[in-house]
């Protein structure tokens, strides 16, 4: 089992960066495959960016690539979500999650952080 903590949500205004992190708690992510999703209020859960914890191989939702930077920190059992430039539209609350697979969408999660709330403002 993985037991998963979100921080770093906040309000901020439109073009500002905010930083989110995952700490795994007991658990290492050891094989897994570790990134976040968000869910904007009235849609779909969806795939942001995901990590492979093995390589440190990222990946990114075409359309978050150049403001969005996923990495982690085998030390401290983190990853984390660098949001850079971010838009009224970023607005939802962002989910960690770990799984063998996370491209799929939410079906191939096994484990969900609580969520951290993200709010721009225009």
């Amino acid at each position: 089992q993985v037991q998963l903590v979100e921080f770093g949500g906040g309000v901020v205004q439109a073009g500002g960066s905010l930083r989110l992190s995952c700490a795994a708690g007991r658990r290492t992510f050891s094989a897994y495959n570790i990134g976040w999703f968000r869910q904007a209020p009235g849609k779909e859960r969806e795939f942001v960016a995901g990590i492979r914890w093995s390589t440190g191989s990222p990946d990114y939702v075409d359309s978050m690539k150049g403001r969005f930077t996923i990495s982690r920190d085998s030390a401290k059992n983190s990853v984390y979500l660098q949001m850079n430039n971010l838009k009224p539209e970023d607005t939802a609350v962002y989910y960690c999650a770990v799984g063998g697979s996370l491209w799929a969408g939410p079906p191939s999660v096994a484990y969900w952080g609580q969520g951290t709330q993200v709010t721009v403002s225009s």
